[in-house]
């Protein structure tokens, strides 16, 4: 058996959804950062996006989300360059948690956060996100093939929040938009109030 050895700069160059996975290299595309902001939206070919057929996996990642008051994150996604954000879309998800007092934990199945066929937001976070000073939210957002004119739009998320009551929540939601038609523009925005600080990042995976 073959011993494979990477150098420092084989190790430095490569990122968690690149060379060493095989799933190819991650170009950064266009960083939004939240100043009390009702939205944030990606939008094909506007301020240098790009939401394309140049790749056929997009990222996009949280960093320090803080809400203006305790809330959800959510997404949506457009089909008309971001005119309207109200694509048909079905989902799942699902969360654990474990509180700072180490008294509760579970796992569990979060129904009345699924969609079925609604045009509606798509919560990323189940419980709220505290407001606290030192609280936030991070994770990704993958969004499959949004160009595609034959098969429907695959998105899967993962967050990390601190909630009101200090517990720690892993969530995970996943769902396809039902369309045909190219998705080319993703909002961000929050439940209740605003997206008062951090930056969403997208990235093209090649």
């Amino acid at each position: 058996m073959s011993i494979v050895k990477l150098n420092n700069n084989g190790v430095k160059n490569a990122t968690a959804f690149g060379s060493i996975t095989g799933l190819g290299s991650m170009t950064f595309i266009k960083k939004l950062t939240a100043s009390s902001s009702s939205t944030l939206s990606f939008v094909d070919g506007a301020s240098s996006v790009v939401l394309d057929n140049t790749y056929k996996e997009y990222v996009f990642t949280f960093n320090n989300i803080h809400p203006s008051a305790d809330a959800n994150l959510m997404i949506n996604f457009s089909i008309d360059g971001g005119s309207n954000y109200n694509v048909t879309k079905t989902s799942t998800f699902f969360n654990a948690w474990h509180d700072e007092a180490n008294t509760s934990t579970s796992l569990e199945y979060n129904t009345d956060a699924d969609l079925a066929q609604s045009t509606s937001n798509q919560n990323l976070t189940y419980y709220n996100i505290s407001n606290d000073n030192d609280s936030s939210t991070g994770g990704t957002l993958k969004l499959f093939n949004p160009s595609s004119t034959t098969f429907v739009k695959h998105f899967i998320s993962d967050t990390h929040i601190m909630t009101p009551a200090n517990f720690a929540i892993r969530q995970f939601c996943a769902g396809y938009c039902n369309t045909t038609s190219a998705v080319d523009a993703v909002q961000f925005s929050m439940s209740s109030g605003n997206i008062d600080a951090g930056d969403i990042c997208l990235y093209g995976i090649a």
